[in-house]
Formats: structure tokens, C-alpha cells, sequence
């Protein structure tokens, strides 16, 4: 872990990274990938130390509320106590200018911070983010080693739905030959079924791998899948987007789900409710007068 000081924390959508690197030890992480320009090692996490300060001084000049979007190339909730502490007093700022949030993770550590959510739905719009992968949960702890399993993150979905605040599950990635099975997909709609997701983001079955985050990955299918490394190489080459083979059948199964339970799954809709804002209790006003 290393500090560094930003000049600015939100890019032109409004979103935001309080770190970069991270020690979870996802061994598919796009992260890691050379196009992102890391110039330190991927476990040293670099914390951005002035990043409550930054974000502050711009919300309390923007004219117009808007969504705050965090966690999508680095991870909130790294356990790390400096880390840590940015998100929460980000939090923070986010509730007192009244703004919105949408924050994705894989990290049951946000329950932490629930009461800011709760504060930040109550008067615009929180939508808390999880990424799901794998219901078999020795699988997750080779995949995922250093996070959250699945079943703590399925119980995070299930205390923000009693909570009243909308979650988007990210069903990605989804490793061909790995888990691009039927009973792996299964698994995980019932969950997002019984903690009633507001959507679910699958663009398809598979996953994407570049030059970077392809060698990592490559190195950990020699440790925990010997001989998968080449069925790989066989069958995609240095490919950018790797599809499973299952993929058609996976994909019908996920979109009559997601039709018959009302989930959404439009991934361009879902990004645009992500990032439109509502004030809550202005509608509730404009309602009063309708």
C-alpha cells in the first residue's frame, strides 16, 4: 500500500475511484490489464489520499445533483483501514450535498457504511452494485480468494431489498469450462430471485481477456485447472472477448428468467437508471399536488 495525492476525483459521468490495484486476487481482473497504464504493482494498493477533500470541494460547486458512481475499476471496500476510511467520509459528503449513489462491489464490508446508504436512498437514489460469479463456494474461493463468498454477498443483496434500496447484480464473468454451466447459472438467479434484484447486467456468457490481465489469469488456471491453459489457447488465441460455448443456451435461460420474475436486464437501461437521479422527496411532493 502506497498514498499519492489526486488533482481530481470524478471523471466527466461522474465517477469516481478511491484507489487503484487491489489485493482480492480475482484471477480474472480486467484491472490488471497493461491498457490501464498502472505504473505500480497491482497488490500495492495506491490509495488516494485527498480523494474526500477532492470530491467535497466539487459537489459543493456543481450546480445540478447527479448520480456518483464508484467501484468500477477498483473495488470501495479493500480492506484496508485508510481505504476504508475514504469511502465512508465520501459517503458522507455524498448524503450531505444530497446527491446519488451508485456503488458496486464485492465485499459484504459495506454492510459498515448501510446507515449512509439508508441516509443517501431516503433522500435521492442509492443503488448498491454486486458482482456474482459462482454459486459453488469452494469455486468462489479459487476464483474470488480474497473477497466476500457468494452466499455473503447473496445476504447483503437480501438487507439492502429489507432496506428499500434497489440492487443491480453483475453476472460476470463467467468462465468457459469453469463455471458456463446450467446449474452454476441456476443457482445464482434463485438468489437474485429471492432477494428481489432490480436487474441483473449480462452482456453474454464468457469473458474478456487482454494483454495484462490474460497472463495472470492464464497463471492461475495452471495452478488450480491443469491443462485448461491450452484448451484456451486452442480455441481463442489472444482473443479479446472469450464467449463460452454455452452461451446460447445459458443466455435463453437468463433472459426467460429475468422476464418471468421481472427483473431487468437491458443492460443499456439499466446503465441509464444508473446514472439518472431522483429526489425523492420532490416526487413525493409533486405526487401530493397531483
Amino acid at each position: 500500500m502506497h498514498f499519492k495525492e489526486y488533482k481530481g476525483i470524478l471523471s466527466q459521468s461522474n465517477g469516481m475511484n478511491i484507489s487503484r490495484g487491489c489485493i482480492h486476487g480475482c484471477i480474472y481482473c480486467d484491472a490488471r490489464s497493461k491498457c490501464y497504464n498502472m505504473d505500480h504493482e497491482f497488490e500495492d494498493v495506491e490509495i488516494k489520499i485527498n480523494a474526500p477533500e477532492l470530491l467535497e470541494k466539487k459537489l459543493r460547486t456543481k450546480h445540478k445533483k447527479c448520480m456518483i458512481g464508484t467501484g468500477a475499476m477498483s473495488d470501495p471496500y479493500i480492506p484496508i483501514k485508510e481505504n476504508l476510511q475514504n469511502i465512508r467520509i465520501c459517503l458522507e459528503i455524498i448524503e450531505k450535498y444530497g446527491f446519488g449513489l451508485a456503488i458496486q462491489t464485492k465485499s459484504s464490508l459495506i454492510l459498515r457504511d448501510l446507515d449512509l446508504l439508508v441516509k443517501i436512498n431516503n433522500n435521492a437514489k442509492c443503488i448498491v452494485e454486486i458482482t456474482l460469479t459462482t454459486f459453488d463456494e469452494q469455486l468462489c474461493k479459487i476464483i474470488e480468494p480474497n473477497v466476500s463468498t457468494t452466499k455473503e454477498r447473496f445476504e447483503v443483496l437480501k438487507i439492502m431489498r429489507d432496506k428499500d434500496i434497489q440492487t443491480i447484480v453483475w453476472l460476470s464473468p463467467i468462465l468457459p469450462c469453469i463455471n458456463d454451466t446450467k446449474e452454476n447459472l441456476i443457482g445464482l438467479l434463485n438468489y437474485c430471485i429471492e432477494a428481489k434484484v432490480y436487474g441483473i447486467i449480462c452482456f453474454e456468457m464468457g469473458l474478456t481477456l487482454r494483454e495484462g490481465d490474460r497472463e495472470y489469469f492464464y497463471q492461475n488456471l495452471d495452478k488450480y485447472f491443469p491443462g485448461l491453459r491450452e484448451k484456451y489457447q486452442r480455441r481463442y488465441g489472444n482473443n479479446y472477448i472469450i464467449k463460452s460455448a454455452n452461451n446460447k443456451e445459458l443466455m435463453e435461460i437468463f433472459n426467460n428468467v429475468c422476464e418471468e420474475h421481472n427483473i431487468k436486464h437491458n443492460a443499456e437501461r439499466l446503465f441509464e437508471y444508473m446514472h439518472t437521479f431522483e429526489e425523492k422527496n420532490k416526487s413525493v411532493q409533486l405526487e401530493l399536488f397531483q
